[in-house]
């Protein structure tokens, strides 16, 4: 079975950097609010930190993105090649 990478890096990406706006506009709003989890996403992502400044959830929403995009692609290849036993790379 084939999977669309496109697709799947697409989703990935949206859903991570959308879990990380969220976290970072609703900690804006209330400080207590997704603390622990920013203090960790920043132990992994330079920048994006637990500062309740719209710059900050703007890094860590860039880096949720990329890494998102980046970790559905990963997934849809190894999806593809245990599901068809080679790697299948479609657009």
């Amino acid at each position: 079975m084939k999977v669309s990478m496109k697709a799947i890096s697409l989703s990935s990406a949206m859903m991570w950097g959308g879990a990380m706006l969220f976290v970072g506009l609703v900690h804006m709003a209330v400080p207590a609010y997704g603390g622990d989890f920013l203090r960790i996403m920043s132990s992994i992502y330079p920048g994006a930190d637990t500062a309740p400044t719209f710059g900050r959830v703007l890094i860590g929403t860039l880096y949720g993105i990329v890494d998102g995009g980046i970790a559905g692609f990963l997934f849809g290849l190894l999806y593809s090649t245990f599901a068809s036993g080679t790697p299948v790379v479609n657009k």
